[in-house]
């Protein structure tokens, strides 16, 4: 896989660097920065700080999306679904972490929370038409592809 260099600056010594999974991950594992663990209760939302800054270059975004083993295995994922980093942003990167279970979970310190995909993105200039080009799906949306 071609890899990009993405700079990244650490705010706390306890921040861990984001890692791929495998060679082929589309997603890098974003870790918790945490003094203590925290109690998320169900159906409340935890900010977890990640103590990393990015420097998402020109044209790109970050995405920041749930990882699917502590989605399934404990309900916490984005709050938002899924995360939009701006190219332009420097902040530092928290994740809002929703907890969709029933009962409280625990996020330790060191522990992997979300994912980090980097893609590029187009910016569209808005052009308003009375009509648009006919396609055979047509206006048919919510399932309509699988209904014969």
């Amino acid at each position: 896989m071609n890899q990009t260099t993405l700079k990244i600056r650490k705010l706390s010594p306890k921040a861990i660097i984001p890692t791929y999974g495998s060679a082929f991950s589309a997603g890098a594992d974003l870790y918790a920065c945490l003094e203590e663990d925290i109690i998320i209760a169900p159906g409340k939302t935890a900010m977890i700080p990640t103590g990393l800054t990015l420097e998402i270059p020109e044209n790109h975004a970050g995405l920041v999306c749930a990882r699917s083993g502590l989605a399934s295995r404990k309900g916490l994922a984005p709050a938002n679904k899924v995360g939009v980093i701006d190219s332009d942003y420097r902040g530092e990167l928290i994740v809002a972490l929703f907890n969709h279970s029933q009962e409280a979970h625990t996020v330790y310190p060191g522990e992997r929370i979300a994912q980090l995909v980097i893609t590029p993105v187009l910016s569209c200039s808005f052009v308003e038409s009375d009509t648009l080009t006919e396609t055979s799906r047509g206006d048919g949306g919510f399932g309509s592809t699988g209904v014969k």
